[in-house]
């Protein structure tokens, strides 16, 4: 089962008060019906691929309305051959339009009326119903955080995101194929639009998995600044110890005066410490405290006399 057929199987189950069903209710007609006319008047056939989605619809329209509905399932002919589920509303459709916000004296609208969803809690089931008609969502085990609800119309797509916005969900949409999709891509406010419409458990189980992979991740990256840190101090180690080899081989150490040959001497005592170990333990040794920048300079003499020593071998040869 899909994260998201768990959302949906979940929110199905939420209790809710007659203004909220009715908000929920109108979400789902108006993204997964179509409106047919014939010599038996008006007809809503409402159309979906989820089998959670399709019976929290069919509830509801007997719940809020009492009407008279022909159920059928058809399995479609492509590779996943899914059930497509059909509820046919044989009358008052447009009554319960009409009650949905859906339907005016100027016909049809492609945005429910701003009445619908006034209250913040029937906002909040507007949602919902939105999210189980044609919502998804990335599992929390993929890398890609990504939360969408398509729909065909424009203004349909402009009013789900003042909804959002609504609850500082800052959703946006894009065209995808011939369908508008409002979509949201931050982690936490995916996890805060799922807490929105009442998907507790899904939540827990995506706020979990989100966590310790975030944490993982975190782990990852200090263990490869740490190793990559390592690298360079070594790196750095050993062309100190190369200098102080030019130096030697060239019979130039007597060229030094006391403090940098204390160093040299050091760093020979400890060839894997870095710069700053190197500066704790000349202050063990010595008594004196020996800065990063300090060590770092006198390295630098170091270099400078072993730079001085190669030009010379250079230009002899």
């Amino acid at each position: 089962m899909s994260f998201t057929t768990e959302v949906k199987q979940e929110i199905a189950f939420n209790e809710l008060k007659d203004c909220c069903k009715k908000a929920e209710l109108s979400a789902l007609i108006q993204l997964c019906s179509t409106l047919s006319i014939s010599n038996k008047g008006l007809t809503l056939l409402i159309k979906t691929e989820n089998a959670t989605t399709a019976k929290r619809t069919w509830k509801m329209l007997k719940e809020c309305y009492g009407v008279e509905t022909d159920l059928s399932v058809m399995k479609k002919m492509n590779l996943k051959k899914n059930n497509i589920y059909y509820i046919r509303v044989l009358n008052k459709a447009k009554e319960i339009l009409e009650d949905l916000g859906l339907y005016s004296t100027r016909g049809l609208l492609s945005r429910p009326l701003q009445s619908i969803v006034t209250k913040e809690c029937c906002a909040r089931a507007y949602l919902a119903g939105a999210f189980m008609a044609m919502g998804s969502v990335n599992a929390p085990q993929r890398t890609s955080y990504h939360l969408e609800i398509g729909t065909i119309s424009e203004e349909h797509a402009e009013f789900i995101i003042k909804v959002m916005n609504r609850f500082e969900l800052p959703a946006k949409s894009i065209l995808r194929r011939n369908q508008i999709v409002v979509y949201i891509k931050a982690a936490d406010k995916i996890a805060d639009f799922l807490r929105l419409i009442g998907a507790f458990e899904s939540l827990m189980k995506f706020e979990d998995i989100r966590i310790h992979r975030d944490f993982k991740n975190s782990l990852t990256r200090l263990d490869n600044c740490e190793v990559a840190n390592e690298m360079k101090s070594q790196n750095a180690a050993k062309k100190q110890l190369d200098d102080i080899q030019i130096i030697e081989d060239a019979g130039k150490l007597d060229q030094l005066d006391e403090r940098l040959l204390e160093i040299v001497v050091l760093r020979k005592e400890n060839p894997e410490l870095s710069l700053n170990e190197l500066s704790k333990e000349y202050e063990r040794q010595k008594g004196v405290v020996m800065s990063k920048s300090g060590m770092k300079h006198r390295f630098t003499k170091i270099q400078e006399l072993a730079d001085k020593i190669k030009m010379q071998t250079s230009v002899h040869s």
